[in-house]
């Protein structure tokens, strides 16, 4: 017999049901529909496929893998021309090369990784990671937590560490997604967890979380996981209910989805 597919949550899927504080506006229930049930369709695939600004992120993380796997290219006048060689930017556009060429510069100039203890640095191009299966109540489900980067510091205490690019923004719950896979993976250490930006060379504070917000946080991805599955369900049996089960929400944010192309709810101009 085949192994039981658990129930998931991750950060991505949190982050499309539930809006933070402020930016409702932003939100969509639609947009993690096309993610999310529909995104092995031809449009909808090409579409995810030709996401600037994911190409951007994963080159970022590879051309800092490609640092740390040669630190010598740190010390060469050559280091950016020889990363960008391996990452063969020359066959992406204009602007991708320009961004990652400055990236690489920004971090060619403050090489943060330097001297850390690396437990573990992704390249960018893993695939999906293993889960981490969590019990809350009678009820599991599998946590999809992918780091960037995991290192050790000095006084023993396990950092987690977050690379973006562009105009992301530091979202307190992917730290606190991070926090509550490690609290599995590194039950008796301390955990800590950051991001860092490569283009702005901006750091966030140190985020940390107490036994109650982890409970609270792993309550919520329960909650979540256990929607979403219901979703899926309700979707599979009724594909043509896909705008009941995934409402819309248009308005300025369309402007940005990615899949305005292709939504029959989405507006491109919003009345003052």
């Amino acid at each position: 017999m085949g192994q039981v597919r658990l129930p998931s949550a991750s950060y991505n899927l949190w982050s499309l049901s539930d809006s933070q504080v402020g930016q409702e506006f932003w939100f969509c229930d639609m947009k993690r529909g096309f993610n999310k049930v529909r995104q092995k369709e031809p449009q909808v695939k090409a579409l995810l496929e030709d996401n600037k600004h994911q190409r951007i992120g994963k080159l970022a993380q590879a051309g800092i893998y490609e640092f740390y796997q040669d630190p010598q290219l740190l010390s060469q006048s050559e280091g950016v021309e020889q990363v960008a060689a391996i990452l063969k930017l020359n066959q992406e556009s204009e602007e991708v090369q320009k961004r990652i060429i400055g990236i690489l510069n920004n971090y060619y100039k403050k090489p943060i990784l330097v001297g850390k203890q690396i437990i573990q640095l992704s390249k960018g191009d893993e695939g999906f990671t293993s889960p981490t299966t969590i019990q809350e109540g009678n009820y599991s489900f599998a946590l999809y937590a992918p780091t960037d980067c995991t290192f050790k510091q000095q006084d023993g205490t396990i950092h987690i560490l977050d690379f973006k690019t562009g105009k992301s923004d530091f979202d307190r719950r992917q730290a606190y997604v991070y926090l509550l896979a490690a609290s599995y993976r590194y039950p008796q250490q301390m955990v800590v967890a950051s991001f860092y930006n490569l283009e702005k060379g901006l750091a966030s504070d140190i985020i940390t979380a107490t036994p109650e917000q982890l409970k609270f946080v792993q309550i919520e991805l329960a909650d979540i996981a256990k929607r979403y599955e219901l979703e899926r369900m309700h979707y599979g049996k009724n594909p043509n209910n896909f705008a009941k089960i995934f409402p819309p929400n248009p308005g300025i944010a369309c402007r940005y989805c990615t899949f305005n192309s292709i939504c029959e709810f989405s507006v491109s101009e919003v009345s003052r």
